[in-house]
Order: C-alpha cells, then structure tokens, then sequence
C-alpha cells in the first residue's frame, strides 16, 4: 500500500505543475485580470498614501462682519494663516450666509458682531459665532480647535500696553462654536446618507454590468438582436427594472435609518426623488457601457470593482473630501458618487432645496448622458 503512495507522487507532481502552467498562461492570455492585479494595489498605495489625509485642511469660510476695526480684520487673518480655512469672501446677510452652508459651497461662516473692537478694548469679553457644518464630524474638529485656540494669542500683539492686563484673563473675547445639522457629532447620520449612494453605485454597476454579458454567454442575445427594437430601446429596457429596485433598496436604507439611528429628512422628498432617478440612471448607464466592452461576465465584474473602489475612496463616503490634494479632488468631482453625497446629505440633513443642490444635480445630468451616449454608440447590433 506504501508503495503505491510512493509511486503515485511522482506522477502527481508533473501533471499539477502542468496545471499550474496552464493557468499562468491563461491568465496572461487575460489582459484585464493581469492588470487588474498590477494596477489596484497601485492604486490604492498611491490613494491612501498621497490622497487620504484625515485632518483637512484649507477648508472654505465665508465671514459675516459687522465690525470693521482692524481687531475684527486681524482675526480674519490670523483665522487663514492656520491653513485650516480658506476665506471663500465675505457676505452680507444672515440669508446668503446660511445659503452657502446649506449648499454646502462653504464648511464654516464667522461671524463677527457689531462692535467687536470697541467691547474688545473696554474688557467687555464679546462673543464671537462660528458656525460649521457638522455633517461629518471628522472634517471641521482639527479647524475648529485650531481656531478656538486663536482665542488666547491672536490679540497679543495688538493689546500691548494699556491693554495688556486684558491678556491676562484665559480669552478676552468668547469663541462660541454652533455646530449645525448635526450637534451631537453622530457618524450614522453622516454616514447612513452616504450609504444610499454606496450601495445604489455598487448594485446598479454589477446588475447592468452582467446585463449583456450574461446575454452573450447564455446565447440569448441573438433572439434579442433579432427583434425590430433599437440599441437605445434595448439599453432602456433592460436598465428600467433596476431602477425600480434602486428606490427599493433606497427606501430600506432611509426607513432602517429613521428608525434605528433617528436620521432625519430634513428637506423636500420628491426633489431627493428626482436627483436620486438621475444618479441611478447615471450608474446603470456606466454598468451598460462596461458590458458592451467586457468578453465575459469576470471583466464585467472586475471592472465594475475597478470603477468603484475610487468612487468609495475620493468621494467623501469614507475620508474627507477637502482633506485630499487638489488632484485628488479633480479626479473626486468627475465621479457621481461625489456630487449624490453632497446631494443626499444636504436634502436629508439641512434641509436643502433643489436650487441649493442645482450644481450639483447639473453635473450628475452630464455625467448620465455623456455614458449613457457612449453605451448607444457601443451597443453592436450583430454578435462578433
């Protein structure tokens, strides 16, 4: 019995190593899959080594002043010589200020009240308002402890002499920080919103990117290119289920969310409806287009991943977005994923309308109909 044990390893070992040899050489036939190994964990080195910074800088500020001593113009100064905020201007009104928070064109207002300087040098402590948006905890609390610490040095030079003993009290004027949409610092409401956006980017890129893939494989695509349909009825037809199944898993995640995590809808449900259809519209567009170039289902796949893992790393979902560096950020705005977060968390967190969320909503459009162009022109009305 030993002996044929012995006998039979020999004889394993050629046959396994000619198995192994055949899928080396399968796999180089596959030019996607060998770069599929090469390019993500460069991609990822390059992402999380260069573009992932967890404390933000540079972020955008708007100032509301009511006081134009140059106490008020020096701490505006000091404010961007932290790096942490970069003055965006100033406004006017308590309305336009609250506007660029809700639409998310600015992460912070200062505000600083009539008669700053004048209470300043009298001892009188005044207050001083610095509202941020608190959506994501992670990207406003390095800048605001930066500027809060301001409080106890900034004067310093200006209140020498004959107001010198007001620097020997802990501030002399009060920081009072207001952190809006979400002054409990909760990460579910920050990131049960994102999660819509996560999730309807995954499932529509896999669902359409197997569509005509799985036709091919099955055989099934030459009854359907026999039919008198068009490309663009074909792609519409086969994206439309989806889209049903895209408010379906929204509806889940918003209602688990209201009831597990108390995470509100703050703004109008139907314009999140209307923005929500185009982002959907905008993933099955991009999975169709992956399925007229993949061979076979694995390409499909591998590349739906390959569009996704960018899209979950630069567009806010996980890291802060304003913490990355500019290139980052450019590859970040051509994603859809980016512009659905800040639409998503705007409409349920602040409130935000459809004319806050106009730019953001027009980008998604372009990005829909420019794939959604490319997948028509792509469609083959015969098989190869």
């Amino acid at each position: 019995m030993s002996g044929r044990k012995g006998h039979a390893l020999p004889r394993l070992v050629p046959r396994l190593w000619a198995m192994i040899i055949k899928e080396f050489i399968q796999l180089k036939r596959d030019r996607l899959s060998l770069a599929m190994i090469v390019i993500i964990p460069l991609m990822e080195l390059l992402l999380f080594g260069y573009a992932i910074n967890m404390t933000p800088r540079h972020l955008p500020l708007a100032v509301l002043s009511a006081d134009t001593s140059a106490l008020a113009r020096d701490f505006v100064a000091a404010v961007k010589q932290t790096g942490y905020f970069d003055i965006r201007g100033e406004v006017t009104s308590e309305a336009r200020a609250k506007a660029m928070l809700r639409s998310g064109q600015v992460i912070a207002i200062l505000r600083i009240p009539p008669g700053f300087g004048r209470k300043l040098r009298a001892g009188m402590r005044p207050q001083m308002l610095l509202a941020t948006d608190a959506t994501d905890p992670v990207t406003t609390s390095g800048a605001v402890a930066a500027v809060s610490a301001l409080a106890t040095r900034v004067f310093r030079r200006a209140l020498r002499g004959p107001g010198a003993d007001l620097l020997a009290t802990p501030a002399p004027f009060e920081l009072v920080v207001h952190k809006r949409y979400n002054p409990a610092g909760k990460t579910a409401i920050n990131i049960v919103p994102g999660l819509i956006g996560v999730i309807l980017t995954m499932t529509m890129l896999v669902f359409t990117g197997l569509a005509v893939t799985r036709e091919v494989e099955r055989g099934t695509m030459e009854a359907l290119l026999a039919t008198p349909l068009r490309p663009v009825e074909i792609m519409l037809g086969k994206i439309a289920p989806y889209i049903i199944a895209g408010f379906i898993q929204m509806a889940i995640i918003m209602g688990a969310g209201r009831l597990l995590f108390g995470v509100p809808l703050a703004g109008p449900a139907q314009v999140l409806l209307v923005f929500t259809l185009i982002f959907i519209a905008a993933n099955l567009s991009l999975g169709y287009t992956i399925s007229t170039i993949a061979r076979n289902q694995l390409q499909a796949m591998q590349m739906s991943f390959f569009f996704f893992l960018p899209s979950i790393l630069m567009s806010g979902f996980m890291f802060p977005f304003h913490g990355m560096p500019v290139w980052a950020r450019f590859i970040g705005e051509l994603l859809p994923l980016t512009h659905y977060l800040r639409i998503v968390r705007g409409i349920m967190l602040k409130g935000a309308g459809f004319a806050d969320m106009a730019r953001e909503g027009f980008a998604l459009l372009i990005f829909m109909l420019v794939v959604m162009g490319i997948a028509v022109v792509r469609f083959r009305r015969t098989l190869d």
